[in-house]
């Protein structure tokens, strides 16, 4: 079987190299024509409306490919929602909530005893805007690097090639661009009856800069956001009750993981209420009151928290670009439609990131961006959405790419699964972090691997050697039969794959 995947892996490349060497005529002729972007004229190949992940990625990207860019970009710090309100600080304060957890709780099984821990709070805030400083700062120095013109305002459409920028300077400005790409990203989604105050009542950037640690929170959906940063407070001693509407935590995670994250959240005594629905808020108080009833209807309860966050979800922000003014089609949503080389219907106009379909993250952004930007240069861009991976940051982490069991199973695909504990990996068991499991799903037949699901601490780092094996269509043998080092986390996954095709050692 191992050898049948390095055959395959032979043809791969040699398709890759006679489609790369066909498009080089392609290339050359593009390089020719759009030589003239430098002679003084104020038109640019590309424009970039927004800043994020996807957008400056996209930017850098043209520019390398030698085109004229221009980023347009209205917060007028770069990095977009991820960067400024999201990933990065959100990542920040996960990581400082656990340092301090992991001293209170766990330093004395390790023979380290701390007389006393208290959390400061604003130096722990301090150093989560400290980093975010350094990076936003840091992608300006790309853009200088790679001469992208940075524009810092709000852009909308005057035409299919126009932009007009009203900047942070209160002053207004057209840019112009023959390929313009919208990468605005996407916004908070709000509830009915529920208005965000960012004091009371917060969305996730509001929960990331709290005034002090709330005793009670409540946190509305249980998804990615309102999972990491309900564990942030939770680890700094808020009591953390969980709302959602839906059945399950995190409905897009693989069953049998689900079941065994929620039993860990609660051992960290966050409470969940599922298949329960909001039906009414009063801050009036010095407090929330949340009113919520069975999902299904029922006897309504009153839940009182000093801080409620909304983390129902977010949706594409697209308002005030003036789209319709050039006719660019939108779904029911408000996403933006595309084609397979993210172009828009109507000429020229482009859309990447999270105001198109596709998984709401900032690496498939990024990876948009450069796929996009290699077609409007005359290359081959691409992003298979069922390939990109998604991590909770919670601890313990957990990591997934590919397909869930229950969707193999809706999908009629016969499959073989492969498990392996971290209970049964030794660097797992040394470090005292054992929790967690690695599970891999394969083709019955051939063996190929369809899906990846990780519970671990650092799941996250663990789960791109699973992410490399499903692009490249590699078999559970594959992985099995590769040397991974002693003592690592990622022999665990090694194990998992032993389990698929055959059976593991260790277990």
């Amino acid at each position: 079987m191992a050898m049948a995947s390095l055959a395959r892996r032979k043809a791969y490349f040699l398709t890759r190299n006679i489609s790369n060497s066909s498009t080089d005529a392609l290339r050359f002729s593009f390089s020719l024509t759009r030589g003239f972007a430098s002679s003084g004229s104020d038109e640019n190949d590309v424009v970039i409306i927004g800043g994020g992940p996807g957008g400056y990625v996209a930017a850098i990207k043209a520019a390398q490919l030698g085109l004229k860019t221009t980023c347009i970009e209205k917060r007028g710090a770069l990095g977009g929602t991820c960067l400024n309100v999201g990933c990065i600080p959100s990542k920040a304060l996960l990581h400082s909530s656990h340092m301090y957890h992991e001293a209170k709780h766990v330093f004395a099984n390790h023979g380290v005893k701390v007389s006393s821990v208290e959390v400061d709070l604003p130096a722990m805030l301090a150093q989560k805007d400290t980093a975010v400083k350094n990076l936003t700062r840091g992608i300006e120095g790309l853009f200088k690097k790679n001469k992208v013109n940075y524009v810092k305002g709000y852009g909308k459409f005057l035409s299919p090639s126009e932009i007009s920028v009203e900047t942070v300077d209160g002053e207004n400005t057209v840019v112009k661009g023959k390929h313009i790409i919208v990468a605005t990203g996407s916004d908070v989604k709000s509830l009915p009856g529920i208005t965000i105050d960012e004091k009371k009542i917060v969305s996730s950037t509001g929960a990331l800069s709290l005034s002090e640690i709330p005793k009670k929170l409540i946190v509305i959906g249980a998804g990615y956001i309102g999972l990491e940063m309900g564990s942030v407070w939770g680890r700094l001693g808020s009591e953390v009750t969980v709302v959602e509407f839906a059945s399950d935590i995190v409905p897009s995670m693989d069953g049998e993981i689900r079941k065994q994250f929620q039993r860990s959240l609660e051992k960290q005594k966050m409470k969940f209420m599922l298949k329960t629905k909001v039906v009414g808020v009063d801050s009036s108080g010095d407090g929330v009151k949340l009113i919520v009833e069975p999902a299904e209807g029922g006897n309504q309860t009153t839940l009182e928290a000093d801080v409620v966050l909304v983390s129902a979800g977010r949706s594409p922000f697209t308002s005030g670009l003036d789209l319709e003014k050039i006719g660019v089609e939108t779904d029911k949503v408000g996403r933006i439609l595309v084609n397979e080389r993210f172009s828009t219907n109507v000429s020229g106009v482009y859309a990447i990131g999270d105001v198109i379909p596709g998984p709401m993250l900032a690496h498939k952004a990024e990876e948009d961006g450069v796929a996009c930007v290699e077609f409007i240069a005359g290359k081959h861009g691409h992003v298979d959405y069922d390939k990109v991976p998604g991590v909770v940051y919670t601890y313990p982490e957990v990591a997934m790419v590919g397909k869930t069991e229950e969707q193999l199973k809706q999908d009629g695909v016969s499959y073989k699964v492969g498990k392996f504990p971290f209970m049964a990996n030794s660097r797992a068991k040394a470090i005292d972090a054992a929790e967690g499991m690695v599970k891999i799903l394969a083709d019955k037949e051939t063996d190929k691997i369809l899906g990846v699901h990780i519970m671990s601490p650092n799941a996250g780092e663990l789960i791109h050697e699973a992410v490399l094996a499903i692009n490249y269509d590699a078999c559970s043998e594959d992985i099995a039969r590769v040397c991974h080092a002693h003592p690592t986390m990622s022999e665990a996954i090694k194990e998992a794959a032993m389990a698929t095709y055959d059976k593991p050692i260790h277990m």
